[in-house]
């Protein structure tokens, strides 16, 4: 990605951009993101060690459990029980989603799997998890890895929440994913568990990057996905849309999972 000229003047949203916003958002949903194989992990692997955990998958805004297909087949061939399914992400607030999906899911796991709980998230799906732990409690709470979280908010966010479009793009949760001090995040406390968090350093829309102060993925900032009480943290060459299709990104969430750290120190992170 270019450096950018801190003395050039951003503009406001036009139309194109706009334009570049709704593109965005409907190549990100319609991909046709294929059930792969699992990503390097060959079935059976570490069987023994956690046929008795249990994954939750959360996708992110406007996407569905597809995208996580992949990740999903790898956990699988890995020995896990894997919970994955779509939720209505438009249609409620944070809290109210956060509230019912990770409840369904932590039931699901209840029922087919006797040991650790672990979670798996692409964006807003991380933000679902750390706002279901600010009141709750999750026996055998296990790692959690969380694949570019706006875990400050996004510029995005600030920028666009105003308009019509993206207010009927994103609904209620999208709504609150800004980085001021009305933002969900901002009164989000520290939770327990131990974090690993994979972001990108790609764009595939430079116009939305335009809005993001340094580094970011297209959506989210590097700055904005640390969280301070997070294990491990590594950037990747992906962005934000794609970033659970990557093998390499799925190789370093299994090995999260059973390490508690990723395989190699970040490159520019």
């Amino acid at each position: 990605m270019a450096l950018r000229d801190p003395e050039v003047r951003m503009p406001s949203p036009t139309l194109f951009s706009w334009f570049s916003l709704v593109l965005s958002v409907v190549v990100a949903s319609l991909w046709p993101v294929q059930v792969a194989q699992a990503a390097g992990v060959a079935p059976g692997q570490h069987q023994a060690e956690v046929q008795e955990d249990c994954v939750v998958l959360l996708h992110g805004l406007r996407r569905s459990a597809w995208a996580m297909s992949r990740i999903e087949d790898s956990l699988r061939g890995a020995g896990y029980q894997v919970y994955n399914r779509d939720y209505p992400s438009t249609q409620a607030t944070v809290e109210a989603l956060a509230a019912s999906e990770i409840r369904q899911g932590l039931d699901w796991c209840q029922a087919n799997a006797r040991g650790q709980v672990h979670f798996v998230t692409h964006s807003m799906g991380g933000i679902l998890v750390r706002a279901y732990l600010q009141d709750n409690q999750i026996e055998q709470l296990g790692r959690i890895v969380m694949l570019s979280p706006p875990n400050h908010g996004s510029e995005v966010v600030d920028r666009m929440q105003d308009w019509w479009l993206f207010e009927k793009l994103t609904g209620p949760a999208g709504q609150q994913l800004g980085t001021g001090a009305d933002g969900v995040t901002a009164s989000l406390a520290p939770i327990p568990g131990e974090i690993g968090i994979i972001m990108g350093n790609r764009t595939v829309d430079p116009w939305l990057s335009w809005m993001i102060p340094g580094r970011d993925d297209g959506k989210v900032s590097l700055d904005s996905a640390r969280l301070a009480e997070m294990k491990d943290f590594i950037v990747m060459p992906a962005s934000h849309a794609f970033i659970m299709r990557k093998k390499k990104v799925i190789q370093q969430i299994v090995t999260f999972l059973q390490q508690g750290k990723f395989q190699v120190a970040s490159a520019g992170a």
